[in-house]
C-alpha cells in the first residue's frame, strides 16, 4: 500500500509539473530523482548491523537508532512504521537546501505550493547549485533570499522515510530530536501553514527528548543537549526580536527610501547583537552559517516558521498534562479549524488565555 502511494505522489509530481510548464517541470524532476535516489540507496538498519565491514562507529550509531525508533512509538505515542529504520549514506553535508525568499519591506516568505504539501515558506533543491541558482534567480527580482542546509525531511509518510549519514553522527540528543520531528509531521500536518507544521513538531521533539533522556542518559550527554539547546533559544529571540523590529519599519508610515534606510541598520545591528552572543557562548560558531551571507528578511522568515507558534503547542501539552496522545488529538482538532480561528486559538495559548478552540 505505501509502494503504490509512492507512485501516485510521483506521478502527481510529474503531471503537476506538465501543466504547471518546463520551468515547474524542472523543479519536479530534480524532486523527484533526488527523493528516488535516497530511497535507492536506503538499507534497513538489521541488515547493516549484521553487514561485517559496517565501521564499529556507525554500528553503535545504528543500534542507538533503532532503541530510539522504538522509544519513539512506544513511549511518545509516534508512527510504528518502516520510517526511521533503514539508513542511506549520501556523502554530503545536507540531504537538501531550501531556499526561503521574502520581499524587500516584508517578512511574509514568498510561498511555493505543491500537490501533496500544499503551500509552504521555501523550496527544497538536492543539490546545492540548483538552490543557489534558483536563489541568484529571485534575487534578481528584487527579493531578500536564504538558502540553508537541512539535514532531514519528512514525505509524510509517504515513503518510509530512512536514516542519513548527513545526522547519524550527531550527538544523540541532536538525533532523537530529528526523528521525533520528522515523525510528528506524520501524526498531524496542515497544508498551506508551514508555521503550524514546524511549532507543532518542535514542540513534540523538546518533549520527546526530554523523556528520552528522563529514562538514564549520561550527564555529558544531557549536559552538552542542554547546552545547545540553550542557545538555540536565545538565537531563536533575538532573530524573532529583529523580526518584530522589522515588521514594525515595514508598517511605519514613512517612505520606502526611510524604510530601506532603517532595514539596513536593524540587520547592521543584528548582526552586531549575534556577535556579543557569540561571545558570550565562548565562541561557540554553529550558528554562523546563518550570517554566511549578509541576513535579510528571508533570515528572519525562515526562522519564524520554526518557533513562532512553540510556546503556544507547548502550553497546550501542559493542559493536556503532558500527555502525547491527548496532545495530538488536540492538534488535530485545532488543525480542523478554519486558518482565522486555529490562529487566534494559538494566540490564546501562547498569551495563556482560556481556550476558546479546538477542544
Amino acid at each position: 500500500m505505501r509502494r503504490a502511494r509512492a507512485v501516485r505522489l510521483i506521478g502527481a509530481l510529474a503531471t503537476a509539473g506538465a501543466l504547471a510548464g518546463c520551468a515547474s517541470t524542472g523543479y519536479y524532476a530534480q524532486a523527484a530523482r533526488g527523493h528516488l535516489e535516497v530511497m535507492r540507496r536506503a538499507q534497513p538498519i538489521p541488515e547493516r548491523l549484521a553487514d561485517p565491514s559496517t565501521p564499529p562507529a556507525l554500528r553503535v550509531r545504528l543500534e542507538r537508532v533503532l532503541a530510539i525508533r522504538e522509544f519513539a512509538s512506544r513511549e511518545l505515542g509516534l508512527p510504528d512504521n518502516g520510517s526511521y529504520r533503514s539508513y542511506a549514506a549520501l556523502g554530503r553535508p545536507y540531504v537538501v537546501w531550501n531556499v526561503v525568499a521574502a520581499p524587500e519591506l516584508s517578512v511574509a516568505p514568498k510561498q511555493s505550493c505543491f500537490p501533496v504539501a500544499g503551500c509552504v515558506s521555501y523550496r527544497g533543491y538536492y543539490a546545492v547549485a540548483h538552490a543557489e541558482r534558483h536563489g541568484a534567480g529571485l534575487a534578481a527580482q528584487g527579493l531578500d533570499v536564504y538558502i540553508g542546509g537541512v539535514p532531514a525531511y519528512s514525505t509524510l509518510g509517504w515513503f518510509d522515510d530512512p536514516v542519513l549519514d548527513t545526522f547519524i553522527g550527531y550527538p544523540e540528543g541532536e538525533l532523537a530530536r530529528i526523528i521525533f520531528h520528522e515523525l510528528a509531521h506524520q501524526v498531524v500536518y496542515v497544508k498551506d501553514d508551514t508555521t503550524f507544521n514546524e511549532s507543532f513538531a518542535v514542540a513534540v521533539e523538546r518533549a520527546g527528548v526530554q523523556a528520552w533522556f528522563a529514562r538514564g542518559a549520561p550527564d555529558a550527554d544531557r549536559r552538552a543537549y542542554e547546552t545547545l539547546q540553550a542557545r538555540k533559544r536565545e538565537f531563536v529571540a533575538l532573530v524573532l526580536r529583529y523580526r518584530a523590529r522589522a515588521e514594525a519599519l515595514y508598517a511605519a508610515p514613512v517612505p520606502d527610501a526611510a524604510k530601506r534606510a532603517g532595514k539596513s541598520r536593524l540587520f547592521d545591528e543584528l548582526a552586531h547583537d549575534y556577535a556579543a552572543l557569540r561571545a558570550a557562548w565562548g565562541g561557540y560558531a554553529g550558528f554562523d552559517p546563518f550570517f554566511a551571507r549578509k541576513p535579510g528578511n528571508a533570515h528572519l522568515a525562515a526562522v519564524a516558521s520554526y518557533a513562532e507558534r512553540v510556546p503556544a503547542f507547548e502550553r497546550l501539552l501542559a493542559r493536556e498534562g503532558g500527555d502525547l496522545p491527548r496532545f495530538y488529538a488536540a492538534v488535530k482538532r485545532l488543525a480542523a479549524l478554519p486558518r482565522p480561528q486555529r490562529d487566534a486559538a494559538l494566540a490564546e495559548l501562547a498569551a495563556g488565555a482560556p481556550q476558546a478552540n479546538g477542544r
